[in-house]
């Protein structure tokens, strides 16, 4: 199935979604990398809000004129946070991880609460097109790959829901299905 969605998203939204579906968001979507999601789960307190979330794993090559404009946005590795989903979904309302590669050690803390969404690798280009505006950006000491940017998105994908909320796993799938293969040759 395909869906647009808009960003933020509801318990409703996900569980509708099931692995292999694909996804185009409207809305607000937030980067965040490695150095951010230490900064959320060490911070009582955040400056912008994830109720609903849609967090896209990113480090943005970034200008800035009179405004902020992006130059490429694509997708970094995932696997990276894996240790620090489970964390990060109890402390805030989250509903959407973007990136590429998947997620291992994340389908319990995903059940019935987020998904993950596979974006293409080598797609910044692409992506880039698609986000229409810099709302804000925060946390910039971080550097500005670790820093969270909060872009205005349309038709922002396709992105194909990897890992659902009913405990589906793509990747795990194919890992599944790859040593099958190799066993029988």
């Amino acid at each position: 199935m395909e869906y647009t969605l808009k960003v933020p998203l509801s318990k409703a939204d996900v569980l509708r979604l099931r692995a292999g579906d694909v996804v185009y968001l409207d809305g607000t979507i937030l980067t965040a990398r490695d150095r951010a999601h230490e900064r959320l789960l060490s911070s009582e307190k955040i400056p912008f809000d994830l109720s609903g979330a849609a967090i896209f794993h990113c480090g943005p090559l970034m200008r800035k004129n009179k405004k902020w404009a992006p130059v490429a946005v694509g997708p970094t590795t995932s696997a990276r946070m894996s240790k620090m989903a489970p964390e990060l979904l109890k402390k805030y309302d989250i509903r959407a991880i973007i990136g590429k590669g998947g997620m291992k050690g994340v389908v319990d803390a995903l059940y019935e609460k987020c998904i993950y969404l596979a974006y293409p690798g080598g797609c910044a280009a692409i992506a880039t097109d698609q986000i229409k505006g810099v709302k804000e950006v925060h946390w910039l000491d971080l550097g500005m790959p670790e820093a969270v940017w909060v872009f205005e998105v349309e038709q922002f994908g396709p992105l194909i829901v990897g890992i659902d909320a009913h405990g589906n796993d793509l990747y795990a799938e194919v890992a599944k299905k790859a040593s099958e293969q190799m066993k029988s040759l």
